[in-house]
């Protein structure tokens, strides 16, 4: 497994950045392919010199299947994440999602790449009636009208694809679907760290009782894996995952909204009062995933949100501007 050459697609994003970094300690030969139109190459800086960096358009077919040369194989990360973008770029996400899936599989194909490794989204289940959600319940987009669902729309797309493709040209393809992955340097498009820099301007403004606006009731709930955590989870499939099949990535520690609300203000020491505002349309009230699949593979979560939103907040509060 070592003498691996691996591929990993938006390499300089939050996940992908984490996941060279634990590959290159672990002896794998690393190829990085992003634009960083969300990434920065400041996340591989620590092992620039040890891995390739192709900075391309997941788009571009010519570059893609060029990229693709000598590697033995895949980690398909490269999409656009974040919840506002799906409502504001949905055409893109959807492209990106798209032509990204299919200009990698022409390369695979091109180059007898014999192990593929996609990454999906918890999107996808959207609103499951089972909770913990195992793999297998049913996909479905609820509104083709709302772009909220171009983003698992895209990654529905790209599961049936990489199943499909799977069967007739890979020795491995695998999906997994990761939930809420955190931690430092994760973005500012996504709940935790909007929630710490609404807190760090308020400060500035309240000198007692923090009015905190939120989107919903703060009942909502999801369950949070930290990036560490979820790099060991994707590690542990490279080691072990079974052909065709597709896994959860995340952990069953259910946090409300409003709880990740009242640990940013404990953090501060100041005390929180929730104002609640609406919901956007398609959002769901509570989102977690069944890991048995993963937890047979040997995957243990170990970081707790109380560990790891602490960690998250000390990042953000130095890394405000």
């Amino acid at each position: 497994m070592m003498e691996k050459k691996i591929l990993i697609t938006g390499g300089t994003g939050f996940i992908g950045s984490n996941l060279a970094l634990v590959l290159v300690q672990k002896g794998f030969s690393v190829r990085i392919l992003d634009n960083n139109s969300r990434g920065n190459e400041n996340r591989i800086k620590k092992i620039f010199h040890e891995i390739e960096y192709v900075n391309a358009d997941i788009r571009d077919e010519s570059k893609v299947l060029s990229v693709c040369q000598n590697i033995d194989c895949v980690i398909h990360l490269a999409s656009i994440n974040g919840t506002e973008f799906f409502y504001t770029r949905p055409d893109e996400v959807l492209e990106i999602s798209v032509m990204g899936m299919m200009n990698l599989l022409k390369g695979c194909i091109k180059h007898n790449i014999p192990e593929f490794f996609s990454a999906s989204s918890s999107e996808v289940y959207n609103s499951s009636s089972i909770i913990p959600t195992p793999e297998n319940v049913p996909l479905v987009i609820p509104d083709i009208y709302n772009p909220r669902f171009s983003y698992s729309g895209g990654k529905i797309i790209s599961e049936l694809l990489g199943i499909h493709y799977g069967k007739k040209y890979f020795q491995r393809m695998v999906i997994f679907r990761p939930h809420n992955v955190y931690g430092p340097d994760m973005g500012r498009e996504h709940v935790i760290p909007q929630f710490v820099l609404r807190m760090l301007s308020l400060l500035r403004k309240e000198k007692t009782l923090i009015s905190f606006p939120i989107q919903g009731t703060g009942k909502e709930r999801r369950a949070f894996i930290y990036i560490s955590d979820a790099v060991a989870a994707i590690v542990k499939l490279i080691e072990k995952a079974n052909h065709l099949e597709i896994y959860n990535i995340g952990t069953q520690e259910e946090i409300t909204v409003r709880q990740i609300a009242e640990f940013i203000g404990q953090y501060f020491q100041r005390k929180i009062k929730i104002v609640q505002g609406k919901l956007p349309q398609g959002s769901v009230k509570r989102r977690c995933p069944d890991i048995s699949k993963m937890i047979a593979l040997g995957f243990i979560p170990k970081v707790s949100f109380t560990k790891g939103i602490h960690t998250v907040i000390e990042w953000y509060v130095h890394h405000e501007k």
